[in-house]
This record gives C-alpha cells, sequence and structure tokens, in this order.
C-alpha cells in the first residue's frame, strides 16, 4: 500500500522550517540594509590624512578640530592634561639649565652662560627632577623655586638660543603662567591644552563637519593624526589608501633648528625631504594635496633676527627690506619654494589634482578655523567636477 501523504499535516510539519527560514532571511535582509546604509554614510566621509615631521604643529591642529568641530575637552579631559603640562615645565627648565652648563663650556663669550651662584644648586636639583619619569605635581615652593632660576641672566641668555636647544615653543607661554599652573584647583584651559606637548605616538583620528551640527554641506571628514618623529612614520603607510586629501603641515620657522631625533639634520632639510617622499607615493596619484606653512607667528619674528639662507635649501634668499615688507618678501620666498618641490616632484599626469597653501599658526583659533572652512570649500569643489555637476 503506498505511504500517502497528508498535504495538511506535511505543511504543518514543515511551518517551522518556513518561519525559521523567513526569519533568517528578514536578518540577512536587515544586516543588508544596514550595511547599504553605513556604505551610503561613508561614501559623505572623507579621509584627511595629516602629515608632517617632529614638532611640525599637527597636534595643535588637530586640538584644534576638537575644539573648533566638536564638542571640545570637558572637565575630565582638561584635568588629564595636568600632569602633561607640568611635565614640560619641569623638561623646559631642565634643558635650560643643562643647555646654560654646555654653552659655558663651549661658546667663546662663555660668561653670560654662567649661572649665579646662588642660583646654582637649585639649577641641579631642577635638572634632576626634569630626568625622572614621573614628575611632581608642581606646588608654589617648586614654582617659586622654576621662577628664580627661569629670571637668573644666564637662563634668559641660554632661552635667546633656543633654536639650537630643542627648547619647546610652549616654554614661554608657561613660564608667564606658573603661579596660575601650580594653584591647588588648577584646570588647565583650553588654550593650556593647545600650548601642551606630548610626542603623537601610534594613530588618532577624529571625525568632524566643518559647517558645524548643521552639516549643510554634508560632508564629514575623518581626520587622522600620526607621530612626526622618523620612528613613528612606518605607521603611516597602511592609512595611505583611500585618502581624499593630505594636509601637510611645515613649520616655516624651524628653518634654522635641528631635529630633535637626530641632532646633526636641520629640520627645514627634513621637512623638504619628507614632502618630496610623500608627493611620490603612488597611492596619492588622484589625492588633494593642502600645504600648512604653519607657525607663521614665530616665523615673523625669528626672520627679522635670523637670516633665512642660514638654511642650506634657502641659501639663495636675498633680503629686501625691514619689519612687516621684509616678512612678507620672506614668505613668499618660502612659499614659492614649496611650490617648486611640488611641480618637480609630481609627475606631469598628476599636475592637475588639487593642489593649495595656506598661512597657519596652529593656535590661532579664528585662523584654524577659517583655514578648514576652505579646505572644505576645495574639496567639496573638487568633488562637484569629478561627478561633472561643475
Amino acid at each position: 500500500m503506498p505511504i500517502q501523504f497528508s498535504m495538511g499535516s506535511f505543511c504543518s510539519r514543515q511551518k517551522p522550517y518556513n518561519e525559521a527560514d523567513t526569519e533568517e532571511n528578514e536578518q540577512d535582509a536587515e544586516i543588508e540594509r544596514r550595511i547599504a546604509r553605513e556604505t551610503k554614510a561613508e561614501q559623505h566621509i572623507h579621509k584627511l590624512l595629516l602629515l608632517g615631521a617632529g614638532e611640525s604643529g599637527k597636534s595643535t591642529i588637530f586640538k584644534q578640530i576638537k575644539l573648533l568641530f566638536q564638542t571640545g575637552f570637558d572637565e575630565a579631559e582638561l584635568r588629564s592634561y595636568t600632569s602633561v603640562i607640568h611635565a614640560n615645565v619641569y623638561q623646559t627648565i631642565k634643558i635650560l639649565y643643562d643647555g646654560a652648563k654646555e654653552l659655558a663650556q663651549n661658546e667663546s663669550d662663555s660668561s653670560k652662560y654662567v649661572v649665579s651662584l646662588d642660583n646654582k644648586d637649585l639649577g641641579e636639583k631642577l635638572s634632576e627632577i626634569g630626568s625622572r619619569l614621573d614628575y611632581p605635581y608642581l606646588t608654589k615652593e617648586i614654582t617659586n623655586e622654576i621662577k628664580t632660576l627661569w629670571n637668573d641672566a644666564a637662563i634668559q641668555e641660554t632661552y635667546a638660543r633656543g633654536n639650537i636647544l630643542q627648547v619647546p615653543d610652549c616654554a614661554q607661554y608657561f613660564m608667564e603662567n606658573l603661579e596660575r599652573l601650580s594653584e591647588a584647583d588648577y584646570v588647565p584651559t583650553k588654550e593650556d591644552v593647545l600650548y601642551a606637548r606630548v610626542r603623537t605616538t601610534g594613530v588618532v583620528e577624529i571625525q568632524f563637519s566643518p559647517v558645524g551640527e548643521s552639516r549643510k554641506s554634508g560632508e564629514v571628514y575623518r581626520l587622522y593624526d600620526v607621530g612626526g618623529q622618523r620612528n613613528e612614520r612606518r605607521k603611516w603607510i597602511h592609512l595611505f589608501e583611500g585618502v581624499t586629501a593630505v594636509i601637510f603641515c611645515a613649520a616655516i620657522s624651524e628653518y634654522d633648528q635641528m631635529l630633535f631625533e637626530d641632532e646633526t639634520k636641520n629640520r627645514m632639510m627634513e621637512t623638504k625631504e619628507l614632502f618630496d617622499w610623500v608627493l611620490k607615493q603612488s597611492c596619492f596619484e588622484n589625492t588633494s594635496f593642502m600645504l600648512f606653512l604653519n607657525k607663521f607667528d614665530i616665523f615673523e619674528k625669528k626672520v627679522q633676527k635670523v637670516p633665512l639662507n642660514i638654511c642650506e635649501w634657502f641659501r639663495d634668499y636675498q633680503p629686501m627690506a625691514s619689519g612687516k615688507q621684509e616678512v612678507e618678501h620672506a614668505y613668499e620666498f618660502v612659499k614659492k619654494k614649496f611650490e617648486e618641490l611640488y611641480f618637480q616632484s609630481t609627475k606631469p599626469e598628476r599636475v592637475d589634482r588639487v593642489f593649495k597653501i595656506y598661512r597657519t599658526t596652529a593656535l590661532d583659533q579664528k585662523l584654524v578655523k577659517k583655514t578648514f572652512k576652505l579646505v572644505d570649500e576645495t574639496l567639496r569643489r573638487r568633488n562637484l567636477i569629478e561627478a561633472g555637476l561643475l
């Protein structure tokens, strides 16, 4: 007798399986929809790579973006910079005291670098603290000792030679604010955080829109900051794919300074060679380049005292005026050098990629905001041209 299946019972037995399939299909569909949404969202996110040599001001630019286009720093984040700022103070006074001793031994006019007898013990004490891995929090007593040493004539003479001693740019700002920095209830200000110097290691990223929360342009950027010192650059390569624009920071004030990691190498020459290398990377064939000629505030003061042609790359520079006219003349000369390098290092078929130069001071919030709005406009225009809408 043939086996007979009841259609009703067959279907009823299969029902749980169909329900399971349906549920699974719905989950698959939801996953696909989510992937599609995320892919669409990612299409609006443009990858910006912040590159440059150590001490070029990249990380200050990065902090400015957080302050300008995100929520900024909450109190916990501000407080986390206290130890960094106190460390900067100890490191600075150590560099200056040790530098004074070195100059007193090696310079022909050595007497002006000799710290007064009254302050020598103080200098040795603070230099020892500056050598530690963990720094004590600033107290009123230590602050008074640091102020006394900072005001010593030999230390001031040494500070004037900061270009050969790796004295950080934040030195004067923090020394002028010592009293406030040592208060028991001290919470760093936004400006303190911008001046705070901590070497970037690894990769940090931030997502933002230069038009603010309204995001009228629809453009969202993901900015990556990586360490600029030589030993950090091997971490750059894996970030090079799919980059909308490279923002290259060049500290134009450092034409008379040497690298932190190699005191025989001029910082500007290192920047020149690094910019040349980045320009020649094959993965940047269609990548826009935004060159930030940074630390203009320091450059405009320095160039009136220290000849620009002290740097090998600028040997052919001829001063023409004085005051503001000379500053502008010197800046335009440096700008032209970078422009020439760009076109020399760029293959003919790549010369039509976007290349813009901006004069920047990373500590100037209004200028950074204006600069990033210009960068945003430039990249949006490029997108419209590529889409055939312009």
